[in-house]
């Protein structure tokens, strides 16, 4: 079978859809100048239009596209148009510019036909695609048909396999391990009088744009890095200057799992990991289990709780990495201490709906950003 290769910014009559420039690498598509032009010749039988467009086997950087087709003049199809774009969104800037669209253009192989490639395709996207049938003449010029129905579709998440490929890049500059006893959490007067349990929240957009848990894993955001010269929690934080302070072993212990969540930058020299803490069997646990990268709480490059000696618990952070550990359950201010920070709120340093940096090569994979 012959599979299909590259197309860039193929032109082709009555495009359905208006979409973005996009470096293309598709197994599947191959680079075609030519325009696309209805035939005119009354003598010569129309193409089949594809009908019943479906997208299956959905992944964040690919998908399988299959169709119907008439039987009248099949012979004649040598290659396939296919019209793939973003779906425009509503809040998106008007005074941008207008993105061109591109035109995939492939051979005519046996359906499905498998889509791929990240430089075109990100995850937890929407889609628009439609499709031609086509010919190509021995003057290289295309006969087409009509264009299909638009179908729209949207990219999966990072699969555990694409998580992994994080994992792996976070460990090469996690660094030292450093001791820490307590986690924390920096938040306004107003949050701590609110009530006398910490709730869960569903997680922002911060980080990888494909993680799995942005906007569906609810949970608390805690902070446990130190200060490598005081063995302390810093004094500065962008999130308010009331801190909750909790044992780390009540958050973190031998009947805890710990889950790889994301690992990104926000344009600057600073590298975050997000790891969940999950109790085991507990709602938080059971979504982890299914999407997220386990950890041994015992060995890994990130957070550790061990035994020592004397039977209690020791707990070490990676120095060279800002860690964001979000614990799934609700938490009571009852097991801790709220206390004013002495230092500065820096709001700068703030990770609330940050967007990742996707030319950094210490923290992107080779998939959708």
């Amino acid at each position: 079978m012959e599979v299909p290769g590259l197309a860039h910014n193929i032109t082709s009559p009555l495009s359905p859809c208006e979409g973005m420039i996009k470096d293309l690498s598709l197994d599947s598509i191959q680079l075609c100048e030519r325009d696309g032009d209805k035939s005119q010749d009354g003598s010569m039988e129309e193409l089949p239009v594809p009908q019943n467009i479906k997208i299956s086997n959905i992944t964040c950087d690919s998908f399988k596209i299959c169709w119907d087709m008439e039987a009248r003049s099949k012979e004649r199809i040598t290659h396939y148009f296919i019209d793939l774009n973003k779906k425009e969104n509503k809040n998106s800037n008007k005074f941008k510019h207008k993105d061109v669209p591109t035109k995939l253009v492939a051979k005519a192989v046996p359906l499905p036909m498998t889509v791929r490639g990240h430089w075109f395709l990100s995850p937890r996207t929407e889609y628009t695609v439609a499709v031609q049938t086509a010919s190509k003449q021995t003057d290289g010029d295309y006969t087409v048909s009509e264009w299909s129905e638009i179908i729209e579709f949207c990219t999966a998440d990072y699969s555990t396999v694409h998580l992994n490929q994080l994992l792996e890049k976070a460990e090469v500059i996690a660094g030292r391990m450093l001791r820490f006893s307590v986690f924390y959490r920096n938040q306004h007067k107003e949050y701590f009088n609110h009530d006398n349990q910490m709730m869960p929240s569903v997680k922002d957009n911060s980080g990888s744009h494909g993680s799995p848990i942005s906007g569906k894993l609810e949970g608390i955001f805690f902070s446990c890095n130190t200060e490598f010269n005081t063995g302390k929690p810093p004094q500065d934080s962008p999130y308010g200057r009331l801190r909750f302070e909790v044992r780390a072993d009540v958050l973190f212990n031998p009947d805890t799992n710990l889950y790889f969540g994301d690992f990104y930058c926000m344009y600057t020299a600073y590298h975050y990991v997000i790891l969940v803490l999950a109790p085991r069997g507990s709602r938080g646990d059971d979504f982890c289990k299914q999407r997220l990268p386990a950890l041994d709480i015992g060995n890994n490059r990130f957070l550790t709780c061990k035994q020592d000696e004397e039977g209690g618990l020791v707990f070490h952070h990676a120095q060279d990495v800002i860690l964001e550990v979000i614990y799934t359950e609700p938490v009571d201010l009852a097991l801790g201490t709220v206390a004013e920070i002495s230092g500065h709120q820096l709001m700068s340093l703030s990770t609330v709906n940050a967007k990742k940096d996707p030319s950094c090569k210490t923290c992107n994979i080779s998939v959708g950003r």
